[in-house]
């Protein structure tokens, strides 16, 4: 299923690579292309990804707009 998120560009907007987004978030550069596709992922990634792309857990509608 596609979900819908910004992550890819609220990356581009603070002019992030993928790479400097996975080594941030903990994660591998191949999830970062995963989730930029729209394919799901767990809420444990999601929340790495919103606290690395500097917002807090509160703002998780800004990044992920398909929050179960």
């Amino acid at each position: 299923m596609i979900g819908t998120n910004k992550v890819k560009s609220i990356r581009e907007s603070r002019l992030m690579s993928k790479s400097e987004l996975a080594r941030k978030a903990g994660i591998s550069t191949l999830t970062i292309d995963r989730i930029e596709r729209g394919e799901k992922c767990r809420m444990e990634t999601k929340r790495k990804i919103i606290l690395a792309l500097g917002y807090n857990l509160d703002e998780k509608g800004i990044v992920f707009q398909d929050q179960e």
